[in-house]
């Protein structure tokens, strides 16, 4: 979509206004798109602004702090950290004069009793320039979240689809890793060929235990990318069950993302295994691309 910023990082996304997105409904197109990529299991943006989201949901929070890096524009984000950084009521008053025309356009031109007054302040023009100013973009966006109700699923249970729509960090560790992955064994109980699986699949669970106490080179995630195209859990699982395959003709892991299976080979030596492991998902087309 063509209008959607946000601060530096890229996990606080808001809709700004543009006439030409406007005019090819493209932020109605995208509120469908998110809606119908939740109801079929898929992911959310996972990237839009808290302020964003409460307002498209009607919560209300008032202990959310104003983020002044959210403010893409330069010259208001500057005039803001002025007035933050008012250490006096003189100079807080004398910084609202000097951005006074700033002030007056977001509607929260104020001179406030105390020095405290500047976080009300900011707060208010937070409130503009992400909601206000950009009213027509987020109702567009809001009437496609009405694709399959989503957007009163979204309103009477936000704190639940948060995690879907908002940044959240949930870190990937060996133990969920292997729990995501059904193992599917090839052999029969008892017999010669599901010892050696089972020994191939210690050496699996070491692998990624490994990885996860490393933090360096290949990493839990890249594992997750190869076998499955993600590179974190959403938060409504992986469909269909990501699945573990042994094979026993090839020296390096096959990822297929189309079903969510990694087939990893049957190596002698843990040594070897980790070898083989880490050059195939490493030299995978796109590695490193995501």
């Amino acid at each position: 979509m063509r209008r959607m910023d946000g601060c530096l990082k890229p996990d606080r996304k808001f809709l700004t206004f543009d006439n030409a997105a406007a005019k090819d409904e493209e932020y109605f197109h995208a509120g469908r798109m998110i809606a119908t990529s939740i109801v079929h299991g898929g992911p959310g943006p996972r990237f839009l602004s808290e302020t964003l989201y409460q307002h498209l949901t009607g919560m209300k929070n008032t202990n959310i702090e104003a983020i002044i890096e959210d403010i893409t524009d330069d010259t208001m984000r500057a005039s803001l950290l002025e007035i933050s950084s008012a250490a006096t009521l003189e100079e807080l008053h004398a910084s609202i004069d000097r951005n006074s025309s700033l002030l007056q356009t977001a509607g929260c031109l104020q001179y406030p009793d105390g020095v405290d007054g500047k976080n009300a302040i900011i707060k208010d023009f937070m409130q503009w320039y992400i909601i206000y100013r950009n009213h027509f973009a987020i109702q567009r966006f809001k009437d496609g979240l009405e694709a399959l109700d989503v957007i009163h699923a979204l309103e009477q249970h936000g704190s639940v689809f948060r995690a879907f729509m908002c940044s959240s960090v949930v870190e990937l560790t060996s133990a969920t890793l292997e729990e995501v992955f059904e193992v599917q064994h090839s052999s029969e109980k008892g017999s010669s060929r599901r010892h050696e699986e089972t020994r191939v699949l210690g050496f699996w669970r070491d692998y990624l235990l490994e990885k996860e106490e490393k933090r360096t080179g290949l990493l839990l995630s890249d594992i997750l990318m190869f076998s499955t195209g993600l590179n974190t859990l959403p938060p409504s699982g992986i469909q269909p069950r990501p699945q573990l395959v042994f094979h026993r003709t090839f020296r390096f892991p096959i990822g297929r993302t189309c079903s969510n299976t990694i087939e990893i080979p049957m190596s002698s030596t843990y040594e070897q295994f980790e070898s083989n492991m880490d050059f195939g998902i490493q030299n995978s087309p796109g590695f490193g691309l995501y």
